[in-house]
């Protein structure tokens, strides 16, 4: 169960290991995509980032959103069950060929997030993935650990969506189920809302087409996030 609010986590996919980019070009990269960074730490498995324009509102104060990226490491795709392999709609021509030939993985994840507005975080989270996709021009295949959603990194690159959108199309996965001794009971619902205080949604229905459903579950995320309606 994802926490709401909780820490976002993605792993970037790639068949080669590959070192860390150098710091200069990592707060090239991350300063163009995400405003001013400050790097704290040591970097020798982990390279962390203050992210300023990003500001947290706590109870007793106000502290800068922070990233980290982890060095890259044995990816073991046979940790990745089959319900959530099932789920990997977004790639499924492409799923067996990613998890079987990407055998390496650079974890990246926020600390602090959950003090940002649900619109700041969802832009700040996109902003650090395509940061992270440009950093990392051997990843092939993003896959957030949050709502279980494959994605090729081209689709980042290719910047096919926009603005809060992105966070739609590359974050929320729309999953489907069959409900077992039923003969046309089905259960659409959503993974990654929750991680902006947003409520996810559950679809239980029959005699509907699924993906009409699923679509509207697609709607309505958009909808609730373009509208800032958080969690009740």
């Amino acid at each position: 169960i994802v926490r709401p609010g909780g820490v976002f986590m993605i792993k970037l996919l790639m068949e080669e290991a590959c070192p860390m980019p150098e710091a200069e070009e990592m707060e090239r990269v991350l300063s163009a995509h995400l405003g001013k960074i400050e790097p704290f730490g040591a970097r020798d498995h982990t390279a962390s980032y203050a992210a300023w324009d990003y500001p947290a509102q706590f109870k007793d104060a106000s502290v800068p959103v922070q990233l980290a990226i982890h060095a890259c490491e044995p990816f073991q795709a046979e940790d990745i069950d089959e319900m959530q392999r099932s789920q990997m709609w977004a790639c499924m021509e492409q799923r067996d060929s990613i998890l079987s030939q990407c055998r390496h993985a650079v974890l990246a994840h926020d600390m602090l997030g959950g003090g940002l507005p649900m619109q700041s975080r969802a832009n700040l989270l996109m902003d650090f993935l395509e940061a992270l996709v440009e950093l990392y021009p051997g990843c092939q295949a993003v896959y957030c650990i949050n709502s279980g959603k494959l994605i090729l990194a081209e689709t980042v690159r290719q910047r096919s969506a926009e603005g809060l959108e992105r966070y739609i199309q590359y974050i929320v996965n729309a999953r489907f189920f069959n409900i077992s001794g039923t003969q046309d009971d089905h259960v659409v619902d959503t993974l990654g809302l929750s991680l902006l205080y947003i409520e996810d949604l559950q679809y239980h229905f029959h005699g509907m087409d699924p993906n009409w459903v699923v679509g509207h579950a697609y709607s309505l995320a958009s909808y609730l996030l373009h509208g800032e309606k958080p969690m009740e």
